[in-house]
């Protein structure tokens, strides 16, 4: 099977012609999430960003360093579990290249986050020293987590945080009231919204957002997407397909002959033999989602200096 770049390009401005002008960027609430980051980050001394390990590049808004500016600040690459181990260790040291701490966490089963707290309290620690230096009472590191939506940011203040759950709001762009939340002797966290909607400029980075479930499956195209997805697996990881739908011939080029094929080995089935295209597309993206492809990313930094050529 050969893929040219023509293709691959043509295959994904077709899907997000199609799919990203059904979803929708919320303005409104990224200009109200923005003001309160912005109050309250004369408040801490390190900024958490929270990114999605298997899209890195794809799940971070650019307007968070501008916000965050010269203010310490941690990468943390959620979903590591889901991600493929060597894509993170190359993101791991594409941020240490640009003298960014950088670790790799899965908040669900607390991986890396005693080394996410390290990381914290380490870079916050010449903050607080010059504070007591200059004759203030000691006190713990102050931190905010932010990112864009459904990159686990409760699983990660709930995951940190032990039996102090945090109160979230049930709109993004909403908090109640300030609350800090003890994380050990050390740390303390800023509970704010930490939610920048991404503006969906770039096709690809909202194709992979599609991709992970961060952009909710009721405002795409689910069959333009699975195609994508599919092409995209075919080009980097077509034996996870063939391992899991359990395909011993030769794996279709086409995705839409792909999709009939998992249909079919996965028994949806219609009367009259007729495969249920719609069922086996929830079957692909969940499988995804889940982690039963296995460990994969979509992201590397070649991208970004693919992309900036």
């Amino acid at each position: 099977m050969e893929y040219s770049k023509e293709r691959e390009e043509s295959a994904k401005k077709l899907a997000a012609q199609q799919v990203l002008p059904n979803v929708q960027w919320f303005p409104g609430h990224m200009t109200k999430a923005r003001r309160i980051i912005t109050d309250n980050l004369k408040l801490v001394d390190v900024v958490i960003e929270l990114l999605d390990a298997r899209i890195p590049y794809s799940s971070a808004n650019p307007m968070i360093q501008e916000i965050i500016a010269d203010k310490p600040k941690v990468v943390a690459l959620n979903k590591a579990d889901l991600a493929d181990p060597a894509a993170t260790k190359e993101w791991i040291a594409y941020f240490k290249a640009k003298d960014i701490k950088a670790v790799a966490v899965d908040a669900t089963q607390g991986r890396g986050i005693k080394q996410l707290v390290q990381l914290t309290e380490d870079l916050a620690r010449s903050k607080t020293e010059k504070l007591v230096s200059k004759g203030a009472k000691p006190r713990a590191a102050r931190v905010m987590i932010l990112g864009i939506p459904n990159v686990g940011k409760s699983s990660l203040i709930n995951r940190l945080a032990g039996s102090n759950k945090a109160k979230t709001a049930d709109k993004p762009g909403v908090t109640r009231a300030k609350q800090w939340i003890r994380l050990g002797s050390q740390l303390e966290l800023l509970d704010t919204p930490g939610i920048l909607w991404p503006k969906f400029e770039d096709m690809n980075a909202g194709l992979k957002l599609a991709f992970t479930g961060a952009i909710n499956d009721e405002a795409i195209d689910r069959e333009l997407i699975t195609g994508v997805f599919l092409e995209t697996m075919l080009r980097s990881y077509p034996e996870r397909l063939a391992e899991r739908y359990k395909i011993k011939e030769e794996l279709p080029d086409k995705p839409e002959d792909l999709l009939e094929l998992i249909g079919r080995k996965r028994g949806c089935l219609l009367k009259g033999g007729i495969i249920d295209m719609e069922k086996a597309q929830r079957i692909v993206l969940t499988d995804f989602r889940s982690g039963k492809l296995g460990a994969i990313s979509l992201d590397r930094p070649t991208d970004i200096s693919q992309e900036k050529d």
